[in-house]
C-alpha cells in the first residue's frame, strides 16, 4: 500500500474537518497519510505519493480559493497522471458547480479522479462518512 497526501485549504474549518475525515478513512485502510495545508505542498512532493486527496471550498462565484489553493493546483495538476486522486470541499451557496468544474479540469490534465465529496457548510455525519470512504478508496 502506498503513501497518501491530503492537501487542503480551509477558511472556516469546514474543509479542514473534511480533510481529517479523509485521512482517518485512509489510515483505517492501512495507508500512511501526510496532511498538508495547500501553501506547504508543491509539485516536487508528488513523487512521494501514490494517491492524493485535494480539498478546497467553493469561493466567490463557485471557484477554487484563488490566492493559495489555485496556484498550488495549477502547479501540480499537470503532473498527476497515473496517480489516484480525490477531490473534496464545502460550500455555503450554489449547487456544487465548482466541484464539477474542478473535476473536469483534473480530467483534462489526465488525473485519475476516483471520487468527489461536497458538504454544505460543516460536514454532517453523511458527508463525514463520505470523506472517510474517499480516504479508504484512495488507500486501496
Amino acid at each position: 500500500m502506498g503513501k497518501m497526501a491530503v492537501v487542503y485549504w480551509s477558511g472556516t474549518g469546514n474543509t479542514e474537518a473534511m480533510a481529517q475525515k479523509v485521512a482517518e478513512g485512509a489510515r483505517a485502510a492501512g495507508a500512511q497519510v501526510d496532511i498538508f495545508e495547500a501553501n506547504g505542498f508543491h509539485a516536487a512532493s508528488l513523487k512521494d505519493y501514490s494517491a492524493l486527496a485535494f480539498g478546497c471550498p467553493a469561493m466567490g462565484d463557485e471557484v477554487l480559493e484563488e490566492s493559495v489553493f489555485q496556484p498550488m493546483w495549477e502547479e501540480v495538476r499537470g503532473k498527476l497522471g497515473g496517480k489516484k486522486i480525490g477531490l473534496f470541499g464545502s460550500y455555503g451557496w450554489g449547487c456544487g458547480e465548482w466541484m464539477q468544474s474542478w473535476e473536469k479540469d483534473a480530467d483534462e490534465y489526465g488525473a485519475n479522479v476516483v471520487d468527489t465529496v461536497i458538504a454544505n457548510d460543516y460536514p454532517d455525519d453523511e458527508a463525514g462518512a463520505s470523506c472517510e470512504s474517499l480516504g479508504k478508496t484512495l488507500a486501496s
